[in-house]
């Protein structure tokens, strides 16, 4: 039998170790240490952002978006209902109501030109989500926000170094929030980012980060004492995380352009069964650059889909669906109303099927993912 071909491998760059050891010969393993100033340092270089704040995971980082704009009982937030539970569970948490709206066939991204007729006078919020490092129409989008008086919290969970228009996802609404989860191209375990883009969130988000204290403040001089200020919770990750995530951040330029090399050999390789109208492939807007985070095609149905899954698993490839909507879920249909038809969300992901990609696939074991394809359809 041949080798299994994994969906996912996390990315390991060779300097994660030096750097661990460099973090405990310092002596310092809660957060916020040199480690984790260096990350958050290279993200607001890279990205262009005022503010880079490390936080534990995605999710921790959505929800101090939450708790930043201030989201109460009551409150409405206006997302796609094809996205991951964190995006809600964000803001469900500050007693929010979620308006799900349907997503574009194109990108499965959320259609911007259904956003409008979703915002009410208890519309807080809206939270784009970048699916698969391709952007969302944010000059639309930013523009409604405007209208109304909404914020726009980017969930940028899959999408660093991707652009729209020139502008890195993440930093055109007012907060972006990133995650460096395992299965993210860069990656340290569990870990992500808060990135502030209104500049007069910033002092706030360093105390809801702290426990709600004003201890970054303390540290830096600007106050001879730290204490309670605001509500907050333990956002930071530790300092041997952080060590490791500098070392992915530091070879996320190289990581990117290995897996585009990836994603470029699926486009190649699955382009005559695209021809031929047997399968669709991932679409990126010409104004978008993605990150090669996903490789996706879409089948007939969810019956073709399961059949093809399982044709893969016997050939020793994993490949997997992605989310099953939200609103479609006994949460979903308990915390958020789907506003509209749906008319594409349940289709679409239904179709959708993930193939293997991940930093220094093989080739060959890319075009054996192919191979296995056109024979399925042979």
């Amino acid at each position: 039998m041949q080798s299994k071909i994994p969906f996912n491998r996390p990315a390991v760059t060779g300097l994660e170790k030096r750097n661990i050891r460099e973090a405990i010969q310092r002596g310092k393993f809660s957060g916020d240490g040199t480690w984790s100033m260096k990350c958050s340092e290279w993200i607001e270089s890279k990205l262009e952002c005022g503010k880079a704040l490390l936080t534990a995971s995605g999710t921790h980082a959505l929800e101090m978006a939450a708790l930043l704009i201030d989201i109460a009982p009551g409150d409405e937030v206006i997302m796609p209902s094809y996205t991951f539970t964190s995006t809600a569970n964000a803001f469900v948490l500050r007693g929010a109501v979620i308006r799900f709206i349907d997503i574009r066939p194109d990108t499965m991204n959320m259609n911007d030109e259904l956003i409008e007729r979703a915002v009410t006078a208890k519309t807080k919020a809206i939270v784009p989500v970048h699916y698969g490092g391709v952007g969302c129409e944010m000059d639309r989008i930013m523009a409604i926000a405007e209208k109304h008086g909404l914020f726009v919290v980017e969930d940028a969970a899959q999408a660093l170094l991707a652009s729209y228009r020139g502008r890195p996802l993440g930093t055109i609404g007012h907060l972006g929030c990133f995650s460096f989860h395992e299965t993210k191209n860069v990656q340290c375990g569990e870990g992500g980012a808060l990135v502030i883009n209104k500049p007069e969130l910033m002092e706030r988000a360093e105390i809801i980060r702290e426990k709600g204290t004003n201890r970054s403040k303390f540290w830096r001089g600007e106050v001879d004492k730290y204490t309670w200020v605001d509500v907050g919770s333990s956002y930071l990750p530790g300092e041997l995380c952080a060590a490791f995530l500098y070392a992915q951040l530091s070879m996320a330029e190289k990581i990117t352009a290995d897996r585009m090399k990836t994603w470029l050999l699926y486009r190649e390789g699955l382009r005559g069964l695209e021809e031929r109208g047997v399968i669709e492939t991932v679409s990126v807007p010409d104004h978008c650059i993605q990150n090669a985070h996903i490789y996706y095609i879409k089948v007939r149905d969810l019956e073709e889909r399961t059949l093809l899954i399982g044709y893969m698993k016997e050939r020793n490839i994993s490949s997997v669906f992605h989310y099953i909507p939200l609103h479609s879920s006994e949460a979903g249909k308990r915390f958020g109303v789907f506003i509209g038809e749906d008319e594409y969300t349940t289709r679409e992901s239904e179709r959708l099927l993930r193939l293997p990609l991940y930093y220094s696939m093989k080739r060959n074991d890319v075009r054996r993912v192919v191979r296995a394809i056109e024979e399925f359809y042979s």
